[in-house]
């Protein structure tokens, strides 16, 4: 394993892959990170889908056989992306195993169009997790307010969970509660709470990209030191509210029977500001018990020059909490900022997932798009 990334593994940061591909798998590039120690999980979303299917010619024997069948743009995507997910969980699956199911996951998301639909969205994490049949397998679904009940619900029934799109503290907080809830439910029923994995996807580089256009605006001073330190801030203080719920009464009881943390995992690490240093989403929040799931591109360049150097969450939580008073003193208002992310996350994934549809339905037709 590269010294780096053993480094990460030492201080208890789980490093996954933000990304999938056919030819990912069938290069046997996947394989060959896993066997190093390289990446011990993988997470996808619409977007990675979207950009994989328009750029990988793999996929198009099966898009053949598929338009032979007389199969739906939207059967045809179903159909692809869960095949490629169930993949990547068998070469996974030896991960999984000897870490006990703490690692060795892969993450598909549910339909986003049904972000703000309870039961539809109850429904198709249902379907996925049926359909993928993999036990080291997650259902990413996102932790709207209307998501909350799903998450609860899913883990209830056993199924495997990764709350995404949380960006603020206070919804990370309901996370956490929609997680207790559930695996106490599934505990009240007599199942096995040994086998139901989750993780809360805690977004890093979007907020730094909001709050710094916001900044340069103001145009101040005290604005311009802010700069690229409100995302990192947010996370720490994410981690310092799940170190609260390790200690919680309704943690510790789950925990004797069987249980396993809901570990903050952090997403969007990949930076998109030049003048930032290409590794700071990761070495700046190294802290046991997390996973940080990087592009390529990030997983490149730590490998390349990432510095490790230790827990750099635990000891700054008072100037994470320094950096948000300062926040409100130029003016920002923080929680405009979150919804206007959380809007926006959605609406991305929404577009990516309606392109991938136009875009299968040209190739079911026979058309290269």
């Amino acid at each position: 394993m590269n010294r780096t990334l053993k480094r990460l593994a030492d201080e208890g940061v789980s490093v996954w892959l933000d990304d999938l591909s056919r030819h990912l798998l069938r290069s046997g590039r996947l394989a060959r990170l896993v066997r190093s120690g390289t990446v011990v999980g993988l997470t996808t979303n619409p977007t990675i889908f979207h950009d994989a299917f328009g750029e990988d010619a793999e996929y198009e024997e099966e898009m053949q056989a598929l338009r032979g069948r007389g199969m739906s743009a939207l059967a045809a995507v179903r159909a692809l992306t869960t095949g490629d997910v169930r993949a990547a969980c068998d070469v996974l699956s030896p991960v999984y195993e000897a870490t006990g199911g703490r690692d060795g996951r892969v993450s598909i998301e549910i339909d986003p169009r049904w972000a703000r639909d309870t039961e539809r969205t109850i429904e198709e994490a249902r379907q996925l997790w049926r359909i993928v049949d993999r036990p080291n397998a997650m259902i990413k679904i996102p932790a709207t307010v209307e998501g909350l009940p799903a998450i609860t619900t899913c883990l209830a029934e056993g199924i495997s969970v990764n709350a995404t799109l949380i960006f603020s503290v206070r919804r990370y907080h309901q996370v956490i509660d929609a997680f207790l809830t559930g695996l106490e439910m599934a505990k009240a029923d007599g199942s096995s709470l040994s086998e139901i994995g989750a993780v809360a996807s805690f977004f890093i580089s979007r907020v730094d990209t909001e709050v710094d256009r916001r900044l340069d605006a103001i145009a101040t001073p005290a604005a311009a030191a802010l700069r690229g330190r409100v995302a990192i801030a947010n996370a720490r203080l994410g981690y310092l509210l799940y170190e609260n719920m390790l200690r919680d009464s309704r943690w510790l009881e789950l925990r004797a029977a069987g249980a396993s943390p809901m570990r903050p995992l952090w997403a969007s690490t990949g930076v998109k500001d030049p003048a930032y240093v290409d590794t700071r989403y990761v070495t700046e929040l190294v802290a046991p018990g997390t996973v940080n799931t990087m592009p390529a591109a990030t997983l490149d360049a730590v490998i390349a020059h990432g510095t490790v150097s230790g827990d750099r969450v635990t000891a700054n939580y008072d100037d994470a909490w320094v950096v948000f008073g300062q926040l409100g003193e130029v003016g920002i208002d923080f929680e405009e900022v979150l919804e206007q992310l959380e809007h926006e996350g959605i609406a991305k994934f929404q577009t990516s997932w309606q392109a991938l549809i136009v875009a299968v339905e040209r190739l079911l037709s026979g058309v290269r798009p």
